[in-house]
């Protein structure tokens, strides 16, 4: 598919009510065009006879005809920007669609204040040259050839004039668009520059405050509005140079008309009004090729801004829908099967090497290791966030390569190490997990969470409203709110990524103690760091440089693995027991 080729589908929808505009748009310009041959007419045969009559029955005809050309803009400007408006809404949507579907390799293709401009100005711009094409893109060139023929049969003698003043104003709009393209692309990135430097402020304000950088952020942020002004006027100046260019050899040209015109109306081989008529097919060219010079300035635009589009609407998926989802063929229950894996791009060093275990309903499984050992890589192949590179992990008996992805994630819950909360309601932020679930079930999670005290602390209670982020919380705070919205889904499998590493001890102590009365048959992986959120859970996976390097209890561990020992060491001190 080409760049573009997404756009085939709105195209088809919207080709009719396109077409009607055009319609529209042609008695307009029919309309538009007729006007200086009847004022010619009045010149010549109603002035010069001196005939009132003929003067007020071509007048009335004039009025007659501009009241058409009026009804044909304002359905014209009616369609266009009801189109318009609707292809803005449905591209805006389906690309946000696009970016919900993208794998999480794709999406780190892309970095997040891009993806934002992208949904925003880069649709706005295109949307505008929607509007833009059904209201002037197709007028303009009407106008233009209409003029130029108008004109040459109402006066073939001053026809070379135009001869040479047309292909002039199009050669200057042609190189306008070849020169003003590249540098509108720049412009665009540079607004993703900019957006992505105040995301990182805005998301780093308590930091930045902190450490008292604001004249380093200030800094910042003038580079980066200066480098986006630098290739905005960079980009104006073309337009600067171009469009009084096109204006000044149209002027040219009538001016050349005058001085022909003048001396064939002296020698009585022309009428006034024909010369007047001439002039104005003339003027309506110069505006009709301005006005495609600015269209030609929004396509240069829009050409990039639909590309940038194009991008994220063409991206491949990595990770392939089940071609024809298979029903879970096993006893319910979690396998790696000697899985190994590799990021793409850099198939020379693997992330994790032959990983293979199983766990069944109710056991729980704690995963530690050194930072970069491959924890979270291991986790991430569960849900399929990416896909193993040989190997097999098997949810319920099915390699998960084989189950509907829905289906899949929609029996496992992930706390991530990075707490997201949402805007809102801490009922809303746990009914996240399960819109459905009632009360009492918000509640129990919310218990076994050992998030109740606090909410319950609130004046509010549940009803509490949370600033972006949760910023009105604690790092424990959201950590347990996180797990709540977790449990209130009832998952089969309970993923827990160093998700307590803000909460006590003892409060971790009694999350993990609820877990095992919450769910009797759900499995619990907990990545940590501290031998204590993992001792008392029924196995640990220890992973080191991205393999096994030991499987067991805590007892059986501390006997055989060195890697945990020395894990174990480093904690507790190596005379500890």
């Amino acid at each position: 598919m080409s760049v573009l080729g997404y756009l085939g589908k709105y195209i088809k929808k919207y080709y009719g009510l396109f077409l009607l505009a055009i319609l529209f748009l042609s008695v307009e310009a029919f309309c538009d065009l007729l006007q200086p041959t009847i004022m010619s007419k009045i010149v010549d045969v109603g002035i010069s006879n001196r005939d009132l009559r003929y003067v007020l029955e071509k007048g009335a005809l004039m009025l007659t005809v501009t009241g058409l050309g009026a009804l044909g803009a304002v359905g014209r400007n009616n369609l266009s920007s009801r189109v318009s408006q609707q292809f803005g809404t449905e591209l805006r949507f389906d690309l946000f669609a696009k970016i919900q579907t993208l794998s999480c390799e794709n999406a780190g293709k892309f970095d997040t204040a891009s993806l934002v401009t992208r949904l925003t100005n880069d649709v706005i711009q295109t949307q505008n040259f929607v509007n833009g094409t059904m209201r002037v893109f197709v007028k303009a060139p009407l106008l233009c050839l209409g003029s130029i023929v108008m004109a040459v049969v109402l006066e073939p003698r001053l026809s070379p004039i135009i001869a040479v003043t047309a292909p002039a104003v199009i050669l200057i709009v042609f190189l306008n668009t070849r020169v003003s393209y590249p540098r509108f692309r720049k412009v665009q990135r540079a607004i993703d520059g900019l957006n992505g430097m105040m995301r990182e402020y805005l998301s780093g304000v308590r930091v930045i405050k902190a450490f008292n950088r604001f004249d380093f952020e200030k800094a910042r942020f003038a580079r980066a509005n200066e480098a986006l002004v630098d290739v905005q006027v960079s980009a104006m100046k073309t337009m600067a140079v171009f469009s009084p260019l096109s204006a000044l050899v149209i002027n040219l040209g009538i001016v050349a008309v005058l001085w022909a015109g003048g001396y064939a109306v002296d020698s009585g081989t022309v009428e006034v009004g024909r010369i007047i008529a001439f002039i104005n097919y003339m003027t309506q060219m110069l505006g009709s090729l301005m006005m495609l010079s600015r269209v030609f300035a929004m396509y240069v635009r829009a050409r990039a801004s639909t590309e940038r589009i194009g991008d994220v609407m063409n991206t491949e998926e990595t990770i392939p829908k089940a071609r024809q989802p298979v029903k879970e063929a096993g006893e319910r229950g979690l396998a790696f099967r000697d899985v190994s894996f590799f990021y793409s791009g850099n198939r020379n060093e693997p992330v994790l090497k032959h990983v293979s275990f199983s766990l069944k309903p109710g056991e729980t499984l704690g995963i530690i290791g050194m930072t970069g050992s491959g924890k979270t890589s291991i986790i991430n192949l569960i849900p399929r966030f990416y896909d193993v590179s040989s190997g097999a992990v098997l949810v319920n008996g099915t390699d998960v390569r084989d189950v509907d992805e829905h289906a899949l994630r929609d029996k496992i819950a992930v706390v991530p190490q990075k707490n997201t909360l949402f805007t809102g309601s801490i009922l809303d932020n746990i009914r996240w997990g399960n819109k459905n679930a009632d009360m009492e079930d918000v509640i129990k999670a919310a218990e076994v969470a050992q998030a109740h005290p606090f909410i319950s602390a609130f004046p509010e209670g549940y009803e509490t409203i949370l600033g972006q982020g949760g910023v009105n919380l604690s790092g424990g705070q959201k950590q347990r709110i996180s797990i709540a919205r977790a449990l209130v889904k009832k998952p089969e499998i309970l993923i827990l990524d160093d998700c307590t590493s803000a909460v006590d001890i003892m409060t971790e102590a009694k999350i993990q103690s609820g877990l095992k009365g919450y769910l009797t048959d759900m499995i619990c992986i907990m990545i940590a760091q501290r031998i204590t959120s993992v001792k008392n859970l029924d196995r640990i996976l220890v992973v080191e440089g991205g393999a096994v390097a030991g499987y067991g209890t805590h007892a059986e561990l501390m006997e055989d693995c060195a890697v945990y020992r020395d894990i174990y060491s480093s904690q507790f001190g190596k005379e500890a027991s």
